[in-house]
Protein backbone atom coordinates (compact mmCIF):
# COMPACT_ATOMS: atom_id res chain seq x y z
CA UNK A 1 0.00 0.00 0.00
CA UNK A 2 2.74 2.17 0.53
CA UNK A 3 4.37 1.83 -2.88
CA UNK A 4 0.99 2.30 -4.36
CA UNK A 5 0.61 5.88 -2.30
CA UNK A 6 3.68 7.05 -3.53
CA UNK A 7 3.57 6.45 -6.82
CA UNK A 8 -0.07 8.39 -6.44
CA UNK A 9 2.22 11.08 -5.09
CA UNK A 10 4.93 11.43 -7.60
CA UNK A 11 1.68 11.18 -10.19
CA UNK A 12 0.42 13.99 -8.40
CA UNK A 13 3.59 16.34 -8.08
CA UNK A 14 3.91 15.63 -11.74
CA UNK A 15 0.60 16.60 -12.80
CA UNK A 16 0.71 19.88 -14.65
CA UNK A 17 -1.14 23.02 -13.06
CA UNK A 18 -3.94 24.46 -15.28
CA UNK A 19 -6.35 27.61 -14.94
CA UNK A 20 -9.75 27.82 -15.54
CA UNK A 21 -11.49 31.02 -16.30
CA UNK A 22 -13.91 32.84 -17.99
CA UNK A 23 -14.39 36.78 -18.78
CA UNK A 24 -17.52 38.78 -19.64
CA UNK A 25 -17.84 40.26 -23.20
CA UNK A 26 -16.17 43.93 -22.81
CA UNK A 27 -18.08 45.09 -25.72
CA UNK A 28 -20.59 47.22 -24.36
CA UNK A 29 -22.56 48.21 -26.85
CA UNK A 30 -23.66 44.54 -28.16
CA UNK A 31 -24.32 43.30 -24.90
CA UNK A 32 -26.59 46.32 -24.29
CA UNK A 33 -28.29 45.17 -28.00
CA UNK A 34 -28.50 41.40 -26.66
CA UNK A 35 -29.94 42.78 -23.46
CA UNK A 36 -32.70 45.51 -24.84
CA UNK A 37 -33.47 42.20 -26.88
CA UNK A 38 -33.61 39.91 -23.95
CA UNK A 39 -35.20 42.71 -21.99
CA UNK A 40 -38.57 42.70 -24.29
CA UNK A 41 -39.14 38.62 -24.04
CA UNK A 42 -38.47 39.42 -20.48
CA UNK A 43 -41.27 41.80 -20.04
CA UNK A 44 -43.90 39.07 -21.75
CA UNK A 45 -44.87 37.17 -18.85
CA UNK A 46 -44.81 33.66 -19.70
CA UNK A 47 -45.75 31.82 -16.12
CA UNK A 48 -47.26 27.91 -17.27
CA UNK A 49 -49.93 26.52 -14.75
CA UNK A 50 -50.37 23.11 -15.01
CA UNK A 51 -54.08 22.27 -15.80
CA UNK A 52 -54.62 25.45 -17.54
CA UNK A 53 -54.42 26.01 -21.84
CA UNK A 54 -52.19 29.46 -22.16
CA UNK A 55 -52.31 28.56 -25.98
CA UNK A 56 -53.08 32.61 -26.27
CA UNK A 57 -50.51 33.61 -24.08
CA UNK A 58 -48.03 32.16 -25.38
CA UNK A 59 -48.75 33.12 -29.28
CA UNK A 60 -49.00 36.63 -28.01
CA UNK A 61 -44.97 35.72 -27.50
CA UNK A 62 -44.56 34.22 -30.19
CA UNK A 63 -45.20 38.06 -31.76
CA UNK A 64 -42.58 39.53 -29.77
CA UNK A 65 -39.94 37.08 -30.93
CA UNK A 66 -41.21 37.96 -34.44
CA UNK A 67 -41.05 41.62 -33.99
CA UNK A 68 -37.08 41.10 -32.38
CA UNK A 69 -36.09 38.39 -34.67
CA UNK A 70 -37.76 39.52 -38.03
CA UNK A 71 -35.67 37.60 -40.36
CA UNK A 72 -35.56 34.60 -38.54
CA UNK A 73 -39.31 34.53 -39.03
CA UNK A 74 -39.00 35.67 -42.71
CA UNK A 75 -36.87 33.07 -43.61
CA UNK A 76 -37.74 30.45 -41.69
CA UNK A 77 -40.72 28.02 -41.81
CA UNK A 78 -43.10 28.49 -39.08
CA UNK A 79 -44.57 24.98 -37.16
CA UNK A 80 -47.22 26.10 -33.89
CA UNK A 81 -48.16 23.39 -32.01
CA UNK A 82 -50.68 24.45 -29.10
CA UNK A 83 -48.24 27.22 -28.20
CA UNK A 84 -45.47 25.47 -28.74
CA UNK A 85 -42.80 27.09 -31.50
CA UNK A 86 -40.97 24.88 -34.16
CA UNK A 87 -38.81 27.06 -37.00
CA UNK A 88 -37.05 25.02 -39.82
CA UNK A 89 -33.99 26.45 -41.21
CA UNK A 90 -33.66 24.54 -44.26
CA UNK A 91 -30.05 23.64 -45.44
CA UNK A 92 -28.41 22.91 -48.16
CA UNK A 93 -28.02 18.70 -47.98
CA UNK A 94 -31.23 17.67 -47.21
CA UNK A 95 -29.62 13.93 -46.66
CA UNK A 96 -27.81 15.00 -43.43
CA UNK A 97 -29.67 14.63 -40.54
CA UNK A 98 -30.72 17.73 -39.18
CA UNK A 99 -29.76 19.75 -35.49
CA UNK A 100 -32.39 21.06 -33.57
CA UNK A 101 -31.43 23.74 -30.43
CA UNK A 102 -34.16 23.99 -28.21
CA UNK A 103 -35.03 26.07 -24.77
CA UNK A 104 -38.65 26.61 -23.33
CA UNK A 105 -40.92 29.47 -23.54
CA UNK A 106 -42.88 29.53 -20.19
CA UNK A 107 -41.57 30.79 -16.52
CA UNK A 108 -42.06 29.92 -13.03
CA UNK A 109 -43.83 31.93 -10.50
CA UNK A 110 -42.63 34.87 -9.33
CA UNK A 111 -44.15 35.68 -5.94
CA UNK A 112 -42.10 37.52 -3.25
CA UNK A 113 -40.57 41.06 -2.65
CA UNK A 114 -38.30 41.60 -5.88
CA UNK A 115 -35.54 44.32 -5.98
CA UNK A 116 -37.01 45.04 -9.31
CA UNK A 117 -40.55 44.24 -10.82
CA UNK A 118 -40.14 40.39 -11.91
CA UNK A 119 -41.44 40.89 -15.77
CA UNK A 120 -39.61 44.79 -15.91
CA UNK A 121 -36.38 43.41 -17.66
CA UNK A 122 -35.12 46.29 -15.87
CA UNK A 123 -30.78 46.95 -16.47
CA UNK A 124 -28.93 48.02 -14.18
CA UNK A 125 -24.94 48.12 -14.16
CA UNK A 126 -24.69 45.46 -16.47
CA UNK A 127 -27.51 43.02 -15.37
CA UNK A 128 -30.68 42.28 -16.22
CA UNK A 129 -33.41 41.42 -13.91
CA UNK A 130 -36.63 39.40 -14.08
CA UNK A 131 -37.92 36.11 -14.30
CA UNK A 132 -36.36 33.88 -17.02
CA UNK A 133 -33.09 35.63 -17.44
CA UNK A 134 -31.39 32.93 -16.54
CA UNK A 135 -34.32 29.96 -16.83
CA UNK A 136 -34.27 30.19 -19.72
CA UNK A 137 -35.65 32.58 -21.72
CA UNK A 138 -31.89 33.62 -22.35
CA UNK A 139 -31.49 30.40 -24.62
CA UNK A 140 -33.64 31.40 -26.61
CA UNK A 141 -32.62 34.44 -27.36
CA UNK A 142 -28.79 33.28 -27.78
CA UNK A 143 -30.02 30.95 -30.54
CA UNK A 144 -32.52 32.84 -32.47
CA UNK A 145 -29.90 36.01 -32.14
CA UNK A 146 -26.94 33.60 -33.75
CA UNK A 147 -29.72 32.63 -36.43
CA UNK A 148 -30.70 36.30 -37.11
CA UNK A 149 -27.27 37.40 -37.74
CA UNK A 150 -25.72 34.66 -39.83
CA UNK A 151 -29.02 35.19 -42.33
CA UNK A 152 -27.52 38.64 -42.28
CA UNK A 153 -24.98 37.22 -43.80
CA UNK A 154 -26.59 35.43 -46.47
CA UNK A 155 -25.36 32.39 -44.43
CA UNK A 156 -26.92 28.78 -45.09
CA UNK A 157 -26.65 25.69 -42.87
CA UNK A 158 -25.48 22.35 -44.32
CA UNK A 159 -27.95 20.64 -42.76
CA UNK A 160 -31.48 21.29 -41.67
CA UNK A 161 -31.78 23.26 -38.62
CA UNK A 162 -34.45 23.46 -36.25
CA UNK A 163 -35.36 25.45 -33.23
CA UNK A 164 -37.87 24.36 -30.74
CA UNK A 165 -39.56 25.79 -27.79
CA UNK A 166 -42.05 24.24 -26.02
CA UNK A 167 -44.22 25.92 -23.26
CA UNK A 168 -44.84 23.18 -20.35
CA UNK A 169 -41.50 22.50 -19.48
CA UNK A 170 -41.27 24.15 -16.04
CA UNK A 171 -44.22 21.09 -14.91
CA UNK A 172 -43.38 18.74 -17.53
CA UNK A 173 -46.10 18.88 -19.48
CA UNK A 174 -47.23 17.73 -22.72
CA UNK A 175 -45.34 20.55 -24.96
CA UNK A 176 -42.12 18.74 -25.81
CA UNK A 177 -44.28 15.34 -26.41
CA UNK A 178 -46.46 17.06 -28.94
CA UNK A 179 -43.14 18.05 -30.58
CA UNK A 180 -41.44 15.42 -30.72
CA UNK A 181 -44.96 13.70 -31.88
CA UNK A 182 -44.61 15.92 -34.80
CA UNK A 183 -40.76 14.80 -36.14
CA UNK A 184 -42.60 11.27 -35.49
CA UNK A 185 -44.91 11.94 -37.82
CA UNK A 186 -42.82 13.58 -40.23
CA UNK A 187 -39.95 10.89 -40.04
CA UNK A 188 -37.39 13.30 -38.68
CA UNK A 189 -34.17 12.75 -36.53
CA UNK A 190 -31.68 14.41 -35.15
CA UNK A 191 -27.76 14.28 -35.47
CA UNK A 192 -28.33 15.88 -31.70
CA UNK A 193 -29.93 18.23 -29.72
CA UNK A 194 -28.85 21.30 -27.87
CA UNK A 195 -30.66 22.26 -24.80
CA UNK A 196 -30.34 23.66 -21.07
CA UNK A 197 -29.35 21.82 -18.24
CA UNK A 198 -25.36 22.74 -17.98
CA UNK A 199 -23.52 26.26 -18.25
CA UNK A 200 -20.64 27.72 -17.12
CA UNK A 201 -20.47 27.40 -13.35
CA UNK A 202 -17.87 28.97 -10.64
CA UNK A 203 -16.16 27.26 -8.26
CA UNK A 204 -17.88 23.65 -9.39
CA UNK A 205 -17.38 21.72 -6.17
CA UNK A 206 -15.47 22.85 -2.61
CA UNK A 207 -11.71 23.19 -3.07
CA UNK A 208 -11.68 23.93 -7.37
CA UNK A 209 -11.96 27.20 -8.30
CA UNK A 210 -12.15 29.31 -11.34
CA UNK A 211 -14.94 28.88 -14.39
CA UNK A 212 -16.28 25.49 -16.03
CA UNK A 213 -18.38 24.47 -18.73
CA UNK A 214 -20.13 21.62 -17.37
CA UNK A 215 -22.13 19.78 -19.84
CA UNK A 216 -24.86 17.50 -19.24
CA UNK A 217 -24.58 14.09 -20.67
CA UNK A 218 -27.34 12.68 -19.21
CA UNK A 219 -30.41 13.41 -16.67
CA UNK A 220 -31.79 12.04 -13.43
CA UNK A 221 -34.81 10.05 -13.51
CA UNK A 222 -38.08 12.10 -11.75
CA UNK A 223 -40.68 10.30 -9.48
CA UNK A 224 -43.22 11.62 -7.07
CA UNK A 225 -44.51 9.15 -4.58
CA UNK A 226 -47.15 9.31 -1.23
CA UNK A 227 -47.00 7.42 1.65
CA UNK A 228 -50.44 6.71 3.51
CA UNK A 229 -50.73 5.67 6.99
CA UNK A 230 -54.27 4.74 8.89
CA UNK A 231 -55.74 4.49 12.28
CA UNK A 232 -58.55 4.68 14.09
CA UNK A 233 -58.26 8.52 14.77
CA UNK A 234 -59.59 9.80 18.08
CA UNK A 235 -59.26 12.51 21.10
CA UNK A 236 -55.95 14.00 21.23
CA UNK A 237 -56.51 14.06 25.12
CA UNK A 238 -56.14 10.37 25.33
CA UNK A 239 -53.30 10.01 22.63
CA UNK A 240 -52.68 6.47 21.56
CA UNK A 241 -48.91 4.73 20.04
CA UNK A 242 -48.31 4.20 16.58
CA UNK A 243 -50.70 6.97 15.46
CA UNK A 244 -50.39 7.81 11.48
CA UNK A 245 -48.31 11.14 11.85
CA UNK A 246 -46.09 9.16 14.40
CA UNK A 247 -45.75 5.87 12.03
CA UNK A 248 -45.21 8.44 9.23
CA UNK A 249 -42.31 10.33 11.71
CA UNK A 250 -40.57 7.15 12.02
CA UNK A 251 -40.21 6.08 8.29
CA UNK A 252 -38.89 9.68 7.80
CA UNK A 253 -36.65 9.79 10.18
CA UNK A 254 -34.70 6.29 9.02
CA UNK A 255 -35.02 7.73 5.11
CA UNK A 256 -33.29 10.65 6.32
CA UNK A 257 -30.66 8.80 8.52
CA UNK A 258 -29.95 5.38 6.88
CA UNK A 259 -27.98 5.44 3.43
CA UNK A 260 -30.99 3.36 1.65
CA UNK A 261 -29.84 4.47 -1.67
CA UNK A 262 -26.58 3.14 -3.40
CA UNK A 263 -23.58 5.56 -3.86
CA UNK A 264 -22.01 4.84 -7.51
CA UNK A 265 -19.15 6.65 -8.76
CA UNK A 266 -20.47 6.37 -12.92
CA UNK A 267 -17.28 6.64 -15.60
CA UNK A 268 -19.01 9.84 -16.51
CA UNK A 269 -18.68 11.48 -12.95
CA UNK A 270 -14.23 9.73 -12.97
CA UNK A 271 -14.32 11.97 -15.99
CA UNK A 272 -15.95 15.18 -14.27
CA UNK A 273 -12.61 14.26 -11.14
CA UNK A 274 -10.02 13.55 -13.69
CA UNK A 275 -10.67 16.83 -15.36
CA UNK A 276 -10.84 18.61 -12.52
CA UNK A 277 -7.73 17.30 -10.89
CA UNK A 278 -4.72 19.98 -12.70
CA UNK A 279 -7.33 22.61 -11.17
CA UNK A 280 -7.63 21.71 -7.43
CA UNK A 281 -5.64 24.34 -5.11
CA UNK A 282 -5.28 21.41 -2.82
CA UNK A 283 -2.95 19.00 -2.78
CA UNK A 284 -4.88 16.35 -0.56
CA UNK A 285 -7.63 16.50 -3.17
CA UNK A 286 -5.91 16.52 -6.35
CA UNK A 287 -4.19 13.84 -5.22
CA UNK A 288 -7.35 11.95 -4.87
CA UNK A 289 -9.33 13.14 -8.15
CA UNK A 290 -6.01 12.06 -10.08
CA UNK A 291 -5.68 9.05 -8.96
CA UNK A 292 -9.01 7.08 -8.66
CA UNK A 293 -7.35 3.82 -9.51
CA UNK A 294 -6.31 3.81 -6.15
CA UNK A 295 -8.85 6.71 -3.93
CA UNK A 296 -12.38 5.65 -5.81
CA UNK A 297 -13.96 4.30 -2.97
CA UNK A 298 -12.52 7.23 -0.41
CA UNK A 299 -14.14 9.15 -3.07
CA UNK A 300 -17.06 7.70 -2.89
CA UNK A 301 -17.93 7.78 0.10
CA UNK A 302 -16.99 11.88 1.15
CA UNK A 303 -18.90 12.84 -1.69
CA UNK A 304 -21.82 10.71 -1.03
CA UNK A 305 -21.91 12.12 2.97
CA UNK A 306 -21.56 15.67 1.83
CA UNK A 307 -24.84 16.16 0.65
CA UNK A 308 -26.71 18.75 -1.67
CA UNK A 309 -25.46 18.84 -5.20
CA UNK A 310 -22.48 16.75 -4.79
CA UNK A 311 -23.85 13.76 -3.06
CA UNK A 312 -27.07 13.62 -5.52
CA UNK A 313 -24.45 12.90 -8.64
CA UNK A 314 -23.94 9.56 -6.92
CA UNK A 315 -27.01 8.29 -6.10
CA UNK A 316 -31.09 8.51 -6.09
CA UNK A 317 -32.06 11.08 -3.93
CA UNK A 318 -35.26 11.47 -1.82
CA UNK A 319 -37.03 14.63 -0.32
CA UNK A 320 -40.47 14.86 1.68
CA UNK A 321 -42.14 17.72 0.30
CA UNK A 322 -45.96 17.96 1.05
CA UNK A 323 -48.04 16.33 4.54
CA UNK A 324 -51.46 16.55 5.78
CA UNK A 325 -52.92 15.22 8.75
CA UNK A 326 -56.30 16.08 10.42
CA UNK A 327 -58.20 19.33 10.23
CA UNK A 328 -58.52 19.85 14.07
CA UNK A 329 -55.33 20.59 17.08
CA UNK A 330 -56.83 17.90 19.49
CA UNK A 331 -57.87 15.25 16.54
CA UNK A 332 -56.19 12.34 15.97
CA UNK A 333 -56.03 11.71 11.94
CA UNK A 334 -57.91 8.53 11.18
CA UNK A 335 -55.25 8.84 7.80
CA UNK A 336 -52.23 11.18 7.18
CA UNK A 337 -49.97 11.02 3.97
CA UNK A 338 -46.67 12.64 3.51
CA UNK A 339 -45.37 12.84 -0.59
CA UNK A 340 -41.66 13.04 -1.40
CA UNK A 341 -39.75 14.13 -4.73
CA UNK A 342 -37.76 11.13 -6.04
CA UNK A 343 -34.65 11.43 -8.59
CA UNK A 344 -33.81 8.34 -9.83
CA UNK A 345 -29.92 7.51 -10.56
CA UNK A 346 -28.84 5.18 -13.24
CA UNK A 347 -27.51 2.32 -11.44
CA UNK A 348 -30.47 2.56 -8.97
CA UNK A 349 -33.33 3.67 -11.51
CA UNK A 350 -36.89 3.92 -11.08
CA UNK A 351 -38.39 0.43 -9.96
CA UNK A 352 -35.18 -0.44 -7.66
CA UNK A 353 -35.67 2.64 -6.00
CA UNK A 354 -39.56 3.08 -5.12
CA UNK A 355 -38.95 -1.13 -4.39
CA UNK A 356 -36.78 -0.01 -1.42
CA UNK A 357 -38.69 2.71 -0.51
CA UNK A 358 -42.04 0.55 -0.42
CA UNK A 359 -40.15 -2.42 1.78
CA UNK A 360 -39.23 0.12 4.09
CA UNK A 361 -43.08 2.16 4.59
CA UNK A 362 -44.32 -1.63 4.84
CA UNK A 363 -42.43 -2.05 7.98
CA UNK A 364 -44.52 1.29 9.24
CA UNK A 365 -47.78 -0.52 8.30
CA UNK A 366 -47.49 2.56 5.22
CA UNK A 367 -49.11 2.55 2.18
CA UNK A 368 -47.00 3.92 -1.00
CA UNK A 369 -48.44 5.23 -4.29
CA UNK A 370 -46.78 5.81 -7.57
CA UNK A 371 -48.28 9.01 -8.68
CA UNK A 372 -45.68 10.03 -11.79
CA UNK A 373 -42.64 9.82 -12.99
CA UNK A 374 -40.31 8.37 -15.65
CA UNK A 375 -36.60 6.96 -15.53
CA UNK A 376 -33.23 8.34 -16.03
CA UNK A 377 -32.26 9.51 -19.32
CA UNK A 378 -29.76 7.43 -21.52
CA UNK A 379 -25.80 9.22 -21.54
CA UNK A 380 -24.47 11.11 -24.26
CA UNK A 381 -21.88 9.31 -25.76
CA UNK A 382 -18.19 10.85 -24.83
CA UNK A 383 -16.35 9.76 -27.53
CA UNK A 384 -19.19 10.28 -30.07
CA UNK A 385 -19.34 13.45 -32.52
CA UNK A 386 -21.95 15.09 -31.06
CA UNK A 387 -19.93 15.59 -27.50
CA UNK A 388 -17.22 16.16 -29.02
CA UNK A 389 -18.39 18.99 -31.40
CA UNK A 390 -19.85 20.44 -28.03
CA UNK A 391 -16.42 20.61 -26.65
CA UNK A 392 -14.74 21.76 -29.98
CA UNK A 393 -16.75 24.80 -29.86
CA UNK A 394 -16.70 25.47 -26.51
CA UNK A 395 -12.79 25.36 -26.68
CA UNK A 396 -13.07 27.94 -29.49
CA UNK A 397 -15.89 30.44 -28.18
CA UNK A 398 -13.95 30.12 -24.09
CA UNK A 399 -10.50 28.87 -25.26
CA UNK A 400 -10.00 29.37 -21.38
CA UNK A 401 -12.68 27.36 -19.34
CA UNK A 402 -12.05 23.40 -18.87
CA UNK A 403 -14.64 21.27 -20.02
CA UNK A 404 -16.59 19.03 -17.48
CA UNK A 405 -19.23 16.28 -18.21
CA UNK A 406 -21.83 16.96 -16.05
CA UNK A 407 -24.60 15.06 -14.54
CA UNK A 408 -28.02 16.47 -14.44
CA UNK A 409 -30.07 16.45 -11.81
CA UNK A 410 -33.12 18.14 -12.40
CA UNK A 411 -35.48 17.52 -15.30
CA UNK A 412 -35.43 19.52 -19.31
CA UNK A 413 -37.14 19.14 -22.14
CA UNK A 414 -34.24 17.08 -23.79
CA UNK A 415 -35.13 13.53 -21.70
CA UNK A 416 -38.89 13.80 -24.29
CA UNK A 417 -36.25 14.09 -27.37
CA UNK A 418 -34.26 10.88 -26.92
CA UNK A 419 -36.70 8.63 -29.04
CA UNK A 420 -35.83 11.76 -32.55
CA UNK A 421 -32.46 12.14 -31.38
CA UNK A 422 -28.56 10.25 -31.48
CA UNK A 423 -27.60 12.56 -29.24
CA UNK A 424 -28.83 14.98 -26.77
CA UNK A 425 -27.20 17.71 -25.45
CA UNK A 426 -27.30 19.70 -22.28
CA UNK A 427 -25.39 22.85 -22.25
CA UNK A 428 -26.39 26.55 -22.43
CA UNK A 429 -23.79 28.57 -23.03
CA UNK A 430 -24.43 31.30 -20.34
CA UNK A 431 -22.36 32.43 -17.28
CA UNK A 432 -23.88 31.46 -14.25
CA UNK A 433 -22.24 33.03 -11.38
CA UNK A 434 -23.09 32.43 -7.67
CA UNK A 435 -25.96 35.74 -7.50
CA UNK A 436 -27.22 34.39 -10.56
CA UNK A 437 -27.82 30.45 -9.15
CA UNK A 438 -29.52 31.71 -6.16
CA UNK A 439 -32.09 33.45 -8.39
CA UNK A 440 -33.41 30.38 -10.30
CA UNK A 441 -36.31 29.87 -9.51
CA UNK A 442 -35.91 32.19 -6.84
CA UNK A 443 -36.45 36.20 -5.59
CA UNK A 444 -34.39 38.51 -7.55
CA UNK A 445 -33.27 36.39 -10.80
CA UNK A 446 -30.23 37.91 -13.53
CA UNK A 447 -28.21 37.76 -16.16
CA UNK A 448 -25.07 39.62 -16.68
CA UNK A 449 -25.89 41.04 -20.22
CA UNK A 450 -22.23 40.99 -20.78
CA UNK A 451 -22.48 37.32 -20.79
CA UNK A 452 -24.66 37.68 -23.87
CA UNK A 453 -22.27 38.13 -26.76
CA UNK A 454 -20.40 34.69 -26.54
CA UNK A 455 -23.76 32.79 -25.95
CA UNK A 456 -24.40 33.87 -29.30
CA UNK A 457 -21.02 33.49 -30.77
CA UNK A 458 -21.45 29.87 -29.65
CA UNK A 459 -24.76 28.71 -31.22
CA UNK A 460 -23.00 30.22 -34.39
CA UNK A 461 -20.07 28.23 -34.47
CA UNK A 462 -21.84 25.42 -33.40
CA UNK A 463 -24.54 25.45 -36.39
CA UNK A 464 -21.25 26.34 -38.65
CA UNK A 465 -19.48 23.46 -37.42
CA UNK A 466 -21.78 21.08 -39.47
CA UNK A 467 -20.22 21.80 -42.44
CA UNK A 468 -17.29 19.52 -41.10
CA UNK A 469 -19.86 16.91 -40.61
CA UNK A 470 -19.89 13.66 -43.22
CA UNK A 471 -23.09 11.87 -44.07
Amino acid sequence: MITLLIIAIIRTLLLKRKVSSYSLSSDKLKSKEYGDKLSKLIQYETISIRGKSQVEKFRGFHKVLEKEFSNVFKHLEKIEIDGNLIMKWKGKDSSLKPIILISHQDVVEATGEWKYPPFSGVIKEDIIHGRGTMDVKCGIFSFYQAVEELLLEGYQPKCDVYLGSSCTEEFGGDGAPKMVKYFKDHNIRFFMLSDEGGAIIEDPIPGVKGAFAAVGIYEKGIGDLKFTARGNGGHSSAPKKDTPISRLSSFIHEVETKNIFKAKLSKEVCVMLNNLAPYVDKFSLRLLFHNLWLFRPLIKYVMSKSGGQTSAILKTTICFTMQHGSEGYNVIPQEAWVTANLRYAPHQGKDESNKILIELANKYNIETTFISGNDYSKSLDLSGEAYKMTVDTINKIFPDVCVLPNVVTACTDARFFESVSDSCVRFSPIFFGKDQIKGIHGIDEQLYITALPGAVNYFKALIKLQESRNK
